[in-house]
């Protein structure tokens, strides 16, 4: 997928905007009853899809990889619908939305770490180059 790192970045920021704006409508309102939600927001929203941008920014070779398009749709929609679901769960006591993203959240938190491991392989499959003396 090409600019994969650009997708996950600007997907963070929305969720950032999402999550910030929540917070000053609580603070505003001086209810807190969707913390959870802001939280998940900012936290799988903004700084873990961030996270994934700037690691397919600084590892090309796996952006380059069909798991990376994978990691976009899986992560992407899981950080969606997770602050979705823990509202439902918070106002509506209806948790099912909230537990199938939570599992999809893990799902894309693997194929990350796949994604790390099969860099690790990959730079321990390259020689090491000797500095001439």
């Amino acid at each position: 997928m090409k600019r994969v790192d650009v997708y996950f970045l600007l997907l963070a920021t929305v969720l950032l905007v999402c999550g910030a704006v929540l917070g000053i409508v609580m603070g505003a309102r001086e209810d807190f009853q969707l913390t959870p939600v802001h939280a998940h927001l900012n936290l799988a929203g903004w700084a873990s899809l961030a996270l994934f941008g700037l690691t397919y920014r600084t590892y090309p070779e796996l952006a380059a990889t069909k798991l990376a398009r994978y990691h976009f749709i899986v992560s992407a929609t899981a950080s969606v619908f997770l602050p979705i679901g823990i509202g439902f769960a918070v106002l509506r006591a209806q948790p099912t939305l909230a537990i199938f993203a939570s599992i999809l959240w893990l799902l894309g938190v693997l194929m990350f770490l796949a994604q790390l491991v099969r860099l690790l392989g990959a730079r321990s499959e390259t020689p090491v180059v000797q500095p001439a003396e």
